[in-house]
Parts: C-alpha cells; sequence; structure tokens
C-alpha cells in the first residue's frame, strides 16, 4: 500500500531518520535483523530539528523509555560515529497538518506512554503485540503516519521494523553517511537553511515535557 499522491498535489515532505548508534542494545538488534540502522525517527524538516521517536528518556538508564523530542546535534555529541539513513516522504498539505498535530497529541500527554518492549520481543517472533500506550520506534513512526493519512505498509505499525522504511519504494534516500556530517543539521538550536524552503504550519513546544 504506498501513499499514491498525484504530482500536483504534492506539497509537503516529512522524512524518517533511521540510525545506529552503536550501543549494545542497538548491536543485539541488528545481530537479529542484519540492517544498517536499527532505531527510525520521524523528522517534520529536513534540518532534523522537529524530530521525534520513543526510546530512551535518561542516557543513565536504558528501561526509562517512552516518547521523546530527539536532538540530532547531541546524538552526534554523544555518539559521534553515529551512522544514519535519511528518508524523504512526499506529503499532501493536509497530511502534514494532521503529522503535525500527531505529534502535539503526543507532547501534551506524554506521561501516558510508555516503551513497547513487549512488542519489540513480538517483532522477533513475528507476533503482534501492541500494550496500550506503548511502543517500539519503528511502530511509532509508523502509526504516527498513519494517523496522518499515510499508510505505508499493509502490516500493523507494531510489525514494521526500521528496515522496511529502507524498503519501501515511495521513501526516497536523500543522505546516507556520519549524522555529523549531514549538511543540513540543526547544530545550534535554530534552524538550518533549506532550498525546500519548509515551514511548520503548526506552533510546536521546544522540548517533549519528559
Amino acid at each position: 500500500m504506498g501513499t499514491g499522491i498525484p504530482e500536483e498535489q504534492q506539497g509537503r515532505r516529512l522524512y524518517i531518520l533511521l540510525t545506529d548508534t552503536g550501543t549494545l542494545f542497538t548491536r543485539l538488534i541488528k545481530a537479529y535483523t542484519g540492517a544498517p540502522c536499527n532505531h527510525a525517527s520521524l523528522a517534520l524538516d529536513p534540518s532534523l530539528r522537529h524530530m521525534y521517536s520513543f526510546g530512551r528518556k535518561d542516557q543513565s538508564h536504558p528501561l526509562a523509555a517512552g516518547f521523546v523530542r530527539e536532538e540530532a546535534a547531541g546524538m552526534c555529541l554523544e555518539y559521534p560515529r553515529t551512522a544514519c539513513v535519511l528518508l524523504r516522504l512526499e506529503a499532501t498539505e493536509e497530511q502534514f497538518r494532521r503529522a503535525c498535530g500527531v505529534i502535539r497529541y503526543f507532547e501534551q500527554t506524554v506521561d501516558r506512554y510508555g516503551y513497547n518492549l513487549l512488542g519489540l520481543l513480538g517483532f522477533v517472533l513475528n507476533l503482534r503485540f501492541e500494550p496500550q500506550d506503548r511502543y517500539f520506534c519503528s511502530q511509532f513512526v509508523a502509526d504516527a503516519l498513519e494517523r496522518s493519512g499515510i499508510a505505508l505498509f499493509d502490516q500493523p505499525p507494531a510489525l514494521t521494523a526500521p528496515h522496511h522504511f529502507l524498503e519501501h519504494p515511495e521513501l526516497q534516500v536523500v543522505y546516507e553517511g556520519l549524522l555529523s556530517d549531514y549538511p543540513l543539521l540543526d547544530r545550534d538550536g535554530r534552524r538550518a537553511g533549506s532550498a525546500e524552503g519548509e515551514s511548520l504550519p503548526l506552533r510546536l513546544p521546544k522540548r517533549a515535557a519528559v
């Protein structure tokens, strides 16, 4: 199943960042999947200033995880050798607006969400585990897109892995390499320039309350 957006309606773009920080957790997942990147994030702009996923809230406590607004520049500082693939997805104005609304809702209700560790195990076993208000990273990205009117896959979000995005024909690779070398990375808290001239239609909080 694809987006099927006519060319004349393609006015917005969403981004999916796949990363490999090299942590023990990602190495364990990589050993199973064999995929180069095993963490997925949804970004609303090419500078990755507005980027969201499910992961650690506190780097010193691996089990303290949930919905987070991620800082790509901070990721580079903590894990300088982070490898990534940035994918671009064409969307209509309405789909983009709905995606912003989905993110806003998650930020406003952040305390109710936790990490779907059981679902991650279920993915390994090809079983669908969807505890209420629990997500792992790629499940969140697929679910957020589906709520925005973009259903990329026939399978449920709980069975969607990061490498599935990489294999999708409607997602275009716009960058691959070290995250720290990405030329549009917002490094100083101000939005990096972009030839695409994109702007967010909704004013989003600066940080998630995590």
